[in-house]
């Protein structure tokens, strides 16, 4: 990367300390005799990589605040030490409210992370029961007004709607009790039912009811005149902030598909028109890194009317900013209006986009049925992935 402009890097942190009952993301608990050594490898694997300007930095898992503060602070200094940190940069992690207190918050803060999320996921016990949290709703409560206390400034509240079983009214009560805390940032996202998961397979043996799609809907209707009346910018299709200034400008990087490195266990990277993964098995990981050798899992090359797809795409999640013609022709070299005329048109005569003079954008409709629309920009290829 030789232009000068900066990227976001992400860090991946692959340890729990329990797995959760809907979880298939790629974490394990039980691992803590892998900790020296897979922080040791995160090191290497930045050490090698290529030198680069970075703007944001995000620790995702997992659940990194699973890690002593040793080990973060490790993994931290490789990264200012490798890469042309911003002296502004946005430095966030992924909490659990079960695995902190104000000390390890303090910490935290002194280590330079100056974004926190806390997977919260919900205020109702037995809503969390379900889940297979290891938290309860006021050890939630006391995590954030520990972080408030220790001088976070910037934080964000992650809350899942459309569970087996959850009322409209539980969910308002969640959304409310959240509010009450005035966070900077929500992220609420629709429970999905992964294949393989404990969740699953209650509900297939017929233990729990499958989530409602329509009531799911509601839910996300709701949330948003909500949100609306208390003030919070709806700017992502699952996001929400107190004002410009708290949008998560890591996460903005993969919506408006700009370049990111990946490191760590499963993580994904995108630069210089190539796609690709590490090897997903933390132990697998760590092992080839410290043997001096990529831990690559897969890449692909990315051609052009693939990564314009996949621009509108994750474009139109934004729902203020949308994609802007200027910026497209300028990226590209070609109009946005010509290159899509026939999508642009069959989908504003369904009333899921709209345009105007400078940007096209989801409308309220397409918000709820976004997939319908992403689905018509990408090449027949990619959209079989």
């Amino acid at each position: 990367m030789d232009d000068g402009s900066a990227l976001g890097l992400y860090i991946h942190i692959p340890f729990c300390q329990a797995k959760c009952l809907y979880c298939d993301f790629n974490s394990y608990p039980g691992l803590d005799d892998l900790f020296d050594d897979y922080a040791a490898a995160l090191t290497r694997e930045m050490e090698q990589a290529v030198q680069a300007r970075v703007a944001t930095i995000y620790l995702g898992g997992g659940t990194p605040t699973v890690l002593p503060l040793s080990h973060l602070a490790r993994i931290l200094e490789a990264a200012r030490r490798t890469f042309a940190v911003d002296a502004g940069a946005e430095i966030s992690l992924e909490a659990n409210p079960g695995t902190v207190d104000a000390a390890k918050l303090d910490g935290l803060l002194a280590l330079g992370v100056n974004r926190l999320s806390l997977g919260i996921q919900s205020f109702d016990d037995r809503e969390l029961q379900l889940l297979g949290r290891i938290h309860s709703a006021a050890q939630a409560t006391a995590a954030f007004r520990a972080a408030r206390q220790v001088g976070f400034r910037n934080v964000n509240l992650d809350l899942l709607y459309g569970l087996p079983r959850q009322p409209l009214a539980a969910w308002q009560a969640s959304l409310e009790r959240a509010l009450d805390l005035q966070p900077d940032h929500l992220s609420l996202y629709a429970l999905t039912v992964e294949a393989g998961t404990p969740l699953a397979g209650a509900i297939a043996c017929g233990e729990l009811p499958a989530p409602d799609p329509d009531l799911a809907a509601d839910m996300y209707e709701l949330a948003q005149e909500v949100l609306a009346a208390a003030g919070f910018v709806h700017y992502e299709i699952s996001n929400w902030a107190r004002g410009s200034e708290f949008r998560c400008r890591h996460n903005l990087t993969y919506w408006r598909n700009e370049p990111y490195l990946g490191f760590g266990a499963g993580a994904h990277s995108w630069l210089d028109g190539r796609r690709w993964s590490s090897t997903s098995a933390p132990a697998a990981y760590a092992a080839q890194v410290l043997r001096g050798e990529r831990p690559l899992a897969g890449e692909e090359t990315i051609d052009r009317d693939v990564e314009i797809g996949e621009t509108m795409m994750l474009g139109l999640r934004l729902l203020d900013e949308g994609v802007s013609f200027e910026q497209f022709h300028r990226r590209f070299g070609v109009h946005l209006e010509r290159r899509f005329s026939g999508e642009l048109a069959d989908l504003a005569r369904l009333d899921l986009i709209e345009t105007d003079s400078q940007r096209v954008r989801l409308t309220a409709r397409g918000r709820l049925l976004g997939n319908q629309v992403f689905l018509r920009f990408l090449p027949d290829e990619a959209a079989e992935r």
